[in-house]
């Protein structure tokens, strides 16, 4: 069973994200700033992160930056998950090294299909 790790600050979002995932038989961990996020990455090692930028202490870009940075964790997957516009939500995933985004408000039909492409061989990029 694959385990993702979901940053997101919002309960209502980690909520929906964590049922949808749950169902398609994901095993989720939910941390909401990216202090605890980072730490709980460091202990679980995680095969996905799901990551919203508007945390409530480390900004998003910079939990990509120490995540994508860090020998141990940089080989993790990392998905941001925001409401920015979709042109500046991809520049940012390709500027901090993520391997894609998802736009807020996500899709609740394609959301678990749109996770699951991220364990594939060849899996999106944005």
């Amino acid at each position: 069973m694959k385990t993702i790790l979901i940053l997101e600050d919002d309960p209502y979002q980690s909520r929906l994200m964590q049922r949808l995932l749950e169902r398609a038989d994901y095993r989720i961990l939910v941390e909401s700033d990216g202090e605890s996020g980072l730490q709980t990455a460091m202990a679980v090692m995680p095969d996905l992160i799901l990551l919203d930028m508007g945390l409530p202490d480390l900004d998003g870009q910079t939990v990509a930056a120490l995540l994508k940075g860090s020998e141990v964790l940089s080989h993790i997957p990392v998905v941001v998950v925001t409401a920015w516009p979709q042109d500046t939500a991809a520049a940012m995933a390709r500027a901090y090294g993520c391997e894609g985004y998802i736009s807020k408000p996500i899709n609740a039909r394609e959301f678990a299909d749109q996770i699951a492409a991220y364990f594939k061989p060849d899996a999106p990029t944005g």
